[in-house]
C-alpha cells in the first residue's frame, strides 16, 4: 500500500504543474490539425527513401535528408551522431522467380537481408526438405548426410508449409475503452513480442538448426534457399542472415505461403518442379551508421533535455511506412509545430532518430551508453535528461503511455496528457521494468533513465504490416498521425516547461538491472 505521504507527494506534483496555458495546447493542436505536414514527412520517408536498412544507401539519404530539414526548421545542431554497426551494408536491386514446370507462373517473393545474388538467372529442379524439429546433434548431422546427395544443384525448400486456417475475423483496428484501461492497468507499453518456447536439454534450439544448415547448403552446391512466409494473403515478413556475411550463406527467399505450399504439393504428388530465381543484391563497404539528432535550445536550463525519438531504420520487404516511418514523422511533425508557432521552451527538446533499432536496438543503446551510462555507472550528463518519448507501435493513435519512474512520475505525465483525452488519450502508468528489448524506449529504462513509450490503436500493425512487404504509405491513417503529433509536441512542450522536473527512482526505489539475456547461437 502507498503511504499517505506518497498520495500527497504525487498530488503536490499534480497541483505544480503549470503545463501548457490552454491557449498553447489549442493553438499546438490547430497547428497539428490544419497546418499538417506530418503525410508530407511520411511520403519523403517511405516513397523517396524507403526501405532504410541500416547500412545501405537509403538509410544514409534518409539521415541526411532529416538532417537538414530539421536544419531548415530552425533547429540548431542538428548533426549525424556516428558509430560503428560492425557489419557492411547491404541492398537488393531486384529479384524475380518463376515456376518453370510443370507449371509456367511467377512467384511471389522477399529476399533475405545479407544474402548473396544468384550468378545471373538459376533455374533447377526443387527439391523439399523438412529439417527435425528440436533435435539432438547426433540427430541432425544423421538427417544432414542422408539429405546431402539430394541438394547438389538444386533449389532447396527448406520445411514443410505452414497450414493457415481460413478466418472470418474482421481485422481490429481500435481499441475499445475497456482495453485501454486494461493496457493501463497493466503499465501500458508496446505489447511485448511472443517468447520462443524453452528447448530442453540437449536438443538444439531452431537457430542451432540454421547456423548448421547454412554451411551444409553451400558444401554441397545447393543454389538457392526457400523458406515459407508461413503467413496468409501473400504476407511476407522478411528478415536477415544472422551472421551479416554473405560468404556463409547462399541466395535466400522468403515465398509467399500460397506458393511454397502449391510447390510442396506438386513436388509430393510425385512431379518434377522446375523454378527460376534471378536475384541481384548489393553489398556496401563500410560499417559506419549515424543516428540524426537536433534541438529546440532550452531558453532557462539549456542542459536540462526532453528527448522525443523514433527509429529511422526499416526492413526491407517493403518501405517501411508504419516501423517505423509514422513515428519518425510524427516527431518531425511534433518539433515542426513548436517551431512554427516559435515557442521557445526553458529545458532543451532534442529530437533523435535512431538507426539499427531493427538489429537489436543498437543506435539508441549506443547513443545511451556513449553519453549517459547507466544509473550504476552515470555519466556527467546522466542526471540532465529529464525525459525520453518514444513513438514504435505502426499508424494508430496515441491511448496512453507507460513511464519508468515512480507513481509521481506516472502523475505528471497522465497531467500532461489530460486535455487529449477527448481525442481519446486515457492516462500514464508506471513501469518498473529494466528489461530491455522491443523499441528504443527500453535502451534508456534498461539504464535506469526514464523513459515514456506510447501505445496506440493496433489498426492493422502486428498482423499485416509489422516487418511485412504490405509495410507502406497506403497503410498509415492520416487523422490518427495529426493527433499522434500533436499529443508528443504538446507533451514534450508541457515537460520542457515544467517547474519540477520529472520525478526519478531513488537509490533505494531503483530496480536492479535486468538480466541479459543469453547470445543467440549463430
Amino acid at each position: 500500500m502507498r503511504t499517505v505521504a506518497a498520495w500527497l507527494a504525487a498530488a503536490s506534483l499534480l497541483c505544480a504543474q503549470p503545463a501548457a496555458a490552454p491557449g498553447t495546447i489549442a493553438k499546438i493542436r490547430e497547428e497539428a490539425e490544419k497546418r499538417s505536414q506530418v503525410m508530407k514527412h511520411l511520403h519523403v520517408l517511405a516513397d523517396r527513401y524507403g526501405p532504410r536498412l541500416t547500412g545501405s544507401p537509403n538509410y544514409e539519404a534518409a539521415a541526411r535528408w532529416a538532417m537538414n530539414q530539421l536544419s531548415a526548421w530552425g533547429l540548431v545542431n542538428s548533426r549525424l551522431e556516428p558509430w560503428d554497426f560492425g557489419h557492411p551494408g547491404w541492398s537488393s536491386e531486384r529479384a524475380s522467380g518463376h515456376f518453370i514446370s510443370p507449371v509456367r507462373d511467377h512467384l511471389v517473393f522477399e529476399v533475405m537481408a545479407w544474402t548473396p545474388s544468384t550468378n545471373g538467372p538459376v533455374r533447377a529442379e526443387a527439391v523439399l526438405l523438412a529439417p527435425p524439429a528440436s533435435p539432438s546433434k547426433e540427430e541432425l548431422d544423421a538427417w544432414l548426410n542422408e539429405n546431402a546427395p539430394r541438394i547438389k544443384g538444386r533449389i532447396v525448400l527448406l520445411g514443410r508449409p505452414r497450414e493457415i486456417p481460413v478466418s472470418f475475423a474482421a481485422t481490429q483496428k481500435r481499441m475499445d475503452d475497456e482495453a485501454v484501461k486494461r493496457r493501463l492497468e497493466a503499465r501500458g507499453g508496446p505489447p511485448m513480442r511472443a517468447q520462443q518456447p524453452k528447448t530442453e536439454p540437449g536438443r538444439l534450439t531452431p537457430q542451432q538448426v540454421n547456423a548448421a544448415i547454412d554451411p551444409w547448403l553451400i558444401a554441397h552446391g545447393a543454389l538457392v534457399k526457400v523458406l515459407d512466409s508461413g503467413m496468409p494473403h501473400s504476407t511476407i515478413r522478411a528478415f536477415q542472415n544472422r551472421t551479416y556475411d554473405i560468404t556463409k550463406s547462399i541466395p535466400a527467399v522468403y515465398l509467399r505461403n500460397e506458393d511454397y505450399g502449391r510447390a510442396a504439393r506438386l513436388i509430393e504428388s510425385g512431379e518434377k518442379v522446375e523454378m527460376e530465381f534471378d536475384i541481384v543484391n548489393r553489398t556496401h563497404l563500410g560499417t559506419t551508421t549515424w543516428n540524426v539528432l537536433a534541438d529546440i535550445p532550452g531558453s532557462e536550463k539549456p542542459e536540462e533535455v526532453v528527448m522525443i525519438g523514433a527509429h529511422l531504420d526499416s526492413w526491407h520487404a517493403a518501405t517501411g511506412a508504419t516501423d517505423n516511418a509514422t513515428g519518425v514523422a510524427v516527431m518531425m511533425e511534433a518539433v515542426r509545430i513548436l517551431q512554427a508557432l516559435q515557442l521557445r521552451p526553458r529545458r532543451t527538446i532534442r529530437i533523435a532518430l535512431w538507426s539499427a533499432e531493427e538489429q537489436g536496438l543498437l543506435g539508441s543503446k549506443f547513443h545511451v551508453e556513449h553519453n549517459y551510462g547507466t544509473f550504476e555507472q552515470p555519466k556527467p550528463a546522466f542526471g540532465n535528461l529529464v525525459a525520453y518519448l518514444n513513438l514504435d507501435s505502426g499508424t494508430g493513435r496515441i491511448r496512453g503511455a507507460s513511464v519508468f519512474g515512480p507513481e509521481e512520475a506516472a502523475a505528471m505525465v497522465r497531467a500532461a496528457l489530460e486535455p487529449f483525452r477527448d481525442a481519446g488519450v486515457a492516462g500514464a502508468a508506471p513501469s518498473s521494468s529494466r528489461r530491455e528489448g522491443g523499441t528504443d524506449s527500453t535502451s534508456f529504462s534498461s539504464a535506469g533513465l526514464p523513459a515514456i513509450g506510447f501505445f496506440q490503436d493496433p489498426i492493422e500493425y502486428f498482423q499485416q504490416t509489422w516487418h511485412t512487404n504490405l509495410d507502406t504509405y497506403e497503410r498509415a491513417v492520416p487523422e490518427d498521425l495529426r493527433q499522434a503529433s500533436a499529443v508528443i509536441a504538446a507533451a514534450a512542450w508541457q515537460l520542457a516547461n515544467s517547474d519540477q522536473r520529472l520525478p526519478r527512482f531513488t537509490s533505494e526505489t531503483m530496480p536492479a538491472p535486468a538480466t541479459p539475456a543469453p547470445p543467440v547461437t549463430q
